[in-house]
Order: structure tokens, then sequence, then C-alpha cells
């Protein structure tokens, strides 16, 4: 996919800073300059670890990548985009000190205070829905920034949610060690995980038949787009509302992935047919839609839903629509998530909603009934009629 200039201009400003960093590039002894104190996280990357700056006593998050496994250009970019480009609010954003050690590749940035998004799903207490919303408000506006600079992030997960403070008011999306420019070609991984995309499932096929052949294929690349962080806010949105996956992988081999396609196929031609039906009235061409309409009454009920999304309501269905088609470019954006905030998304907050309603409608009515009756007494004591 062409890029505009201006997210062309942003991939060149980086591979510039990465060239200018490169040459400033100073080595340091860390327990020299920062008192260490505890292991924020852990993986392939290398850790990240809470230190204080001995001289200013600020708390950052210093991070650390081997300098056995990691290549200086990709620690440069990962320390740059973040620098330069991470300006919003719910993306967490280096502090401009980056160093090396024997060992090591180093650079600070914002420290998460209060752990990250996998602690709260997963704690006794979950994440309620007004959380939930406000969670991926934040993260909406997060991604459609990096997205409108022209820079996908491929890695987001709860563990890349970082919390600025314990009722999740304030998120920051994290880890930029996987985020490439809008259109750059990858060589596409499958990996076993509900995040990793369902247009990716040939790659779980061709690696296998590399595994029984013994012999790899012609290489074959993939654009990096918009649609693969869409994928994953739709999984998350799951996940903090059920504190579950909703299936295990994203292929056909999965019985969750497979009925929640079969459903949303069928739910998209039954709106398709009722769309022909509507257009065919207007044409005048009633008789027919309606001939059409008896014969596949059956067929244009609602599809019943896949048991693991039963507790959620139309709106976050139609949220999920957004997020998680499995045809990456038929996909909405990050800011789609705004058009589905402050309903109801989950039916049981929605059943609590109707009732709050009719509750209301018939104190309404009793108020109204009572002042009528007041009124009337009024008129009586006057002496009218």
């Amino acid at each position: 996919m062409a890029m505009s200039g201006t997210l062309s201009t942003a991939t060149h400003e980086l591979d510039e800073l990465c060239y200018l960093t490169a040459q400033s590039m100073t080595s340091l002894v860390t327990s020299e300059h920062f008192r260490l104190l505890k292991i924020l996280g852990e993986g392939s990357y290398g850790k990240v670890m809470l230190a204080v700056h001995r001289k200013r006593g600020t708390p950052m998050a210093l991070k650390f990548f081997p300098r056995r496994s990691t290549s200086l250009m990709s620690f440069l970019r990962e320390y740059n985009l973040s620098l330069s480009f991470c300006t919003h609010p719910s993306l967490t954003r280096a502090l401009g000190i980056f160093f090396s050690t024997p060992t090591h590749y180093i650079f600070a940035q914002q420290a998460g205070l209060h752990g990250d998004l996998y602690d709260v799903i997963t704690s006794e207490d979950g994440v309620s829905e007004e959380c939930s919303q406000r969670v991926m408000s934040q993260l909406s506006g997060a991604v459609s920034h990096l997205h409108s600079l022209g820079f996908v992030h491929r890695d987001i997960k709860p563990e890349n949610i970082f919390l600025c403070d314990g009722s999740c008011r304030w998120v920051k999306l994290g880890d930029f060690g996987l985020a490439r420019a809008r259109g750059a070609k990858v060589r596409p991984v499958w990996y076993n995980s509900p995040f990793c995309v369902p247009e990716v499932e040939h790659a779980k096929e061709r690696r296998l038949k590399e595994e029984e052949e013994e012999e790899e294929e012609e290489e074959e690349w993939m654009s990096v787009e918009p649609s693969l962080d869409t994928w994953a806010l739709g999984v998350l949105v799951f996940c903090l509302l059920t504190r579950c996956f909703p299936w295990e992988e994203s292929t056909s081999d999965d019985l969750g992935y497979r009925r929640y396609r079969e459903w949303f196929e069928r739910e998209t031609e039954r709106e398709e047919r009722e769309r022909k039906q509507k257009e065919g009235w207007w044409n005048g061409e009633s008789g027919s839609v309606e001939r059409e309409s008896e014969r596949d009454e059956e067929e244009t009920q609602a599809p019943a839903l896949p048991s693991q999304f039963d507790c959620f309501s139309p709106l976050a269905m139609a949220l999920f629509r957004q997020l998680l088609h499995p045809l990456p470019g038929l996909r909405g954006g990050p800011e789609e998530v705004l058009s589905y905030l402050g309903g109801a998304w989950l039916v049981e907050t929605e059943r609590e909603q109707k009732q709050r309603e009719q509750e209301a409608r018939e104190e309404a009515r009793k108020i109204e009934g009572n002042g009528g009756i007041e009124e009337e007494r009024e008129r009586e004591g006057r002496g009218e009629r």
C-alpha cells in the first residue's frame, strides 16, 4: 500500500535519528548512575527494571537488551521511535537516556509503577465494564496516533499495556520492538495465540509442511498494515470483559474461531439479503421481494451467536464485527472503538439499564398521576369544575 508523503517522511526521519544516535552512543557503568530496585518485566527482548537516578532521584524504567542477541540498529529504532514519535499520553515514551555496557544496550523510559493490564485481568476482581471502556478509549487514541505517523505496533496484548494508577484511569501502550512502518514487507509468521491474525494461517500450514519435508520453500512476504493492530484490539476487548480468550488460535482448526467465522459469514449474508429486499421495495419490485422473503424466511433469521459471545450485547457484537473482521481489508480502524462507548457491552448491564429505565418511566407516570389528582383537588377547592 502506498503511503502519503507525511507518513513516508516520518519513517525517513526515524532512520535519520538512528544514524545520528549511533554516533553518540556512550558507555556507562549502570550502578554508578542508577539504583536498581526490582524487575518489572522479562521477555525474549531482555528485561525491564525499575530504577532511580542517583543524582536526580527520578524513578524510571531501564530496558536492557542483551548485545549478543540484539543489533544496534534494532535497539536504536525502538529507542528513537519511543522518544520522538510516542507523544500521545497513552504511549510509553523514552526519556532521552541511552547507553551501552559490555553486555547490554540500555535506554530509560517512563515507568508503569502499577504493573500491567494482564495483572488486573487475572486478578480476583477483574476489570469492570466501565473500566474496560475507559481503557479501550485510551488505547484507541494511542494506536490511532501511531498509525497516523505511519507505524504499526504489531504486539498489542495485556502484558504490553502499563498502568499509571491502580484504577486503570491512565494506561500506556509500550514495547515497540516489533513496530514497523506501514507498508513495510515482513515474512508472515504464525504463532499459537488468539492475537495472531487469521490471514497468516497459511504460514502455519507452510511451517508444518517444511518440517515434514525438511526443506524450505520460496520466501513469502506480507505488507504491514494497521489491520494487524485492529484485530489485537478486538481480542483485547473480549479479554477485558470475560477474563479469557475467544479462541486459542485464529485458524480453521480451532473450534471457537471456526464457529465465530461461520456466524460472521451468516450474519453478513443475512444483512445483504435484507439490504437487497429493501432496495427491491424502493425500486418497485415489492412483489418479487415478498415472494423471495417468504421462501427465505428461515434464512433471514438472525443466526445464533457462538456460545463464547453469549454474554455480549448487540452493541458489543457490532464492535467485534468491526474489529474482528476475518478479512483484513474490511476491518475498521482503532478509532471505531469510540463509536461504541457509553452503551452496554454486556447483556447483564443492558438488562440493568433497561430495568432502571422502566422504573424511571413508572415513577414518572406516578408523579404525573399524582400531579393530576392534586390539580383536580385545587380546582374543586376554588369551586371550579
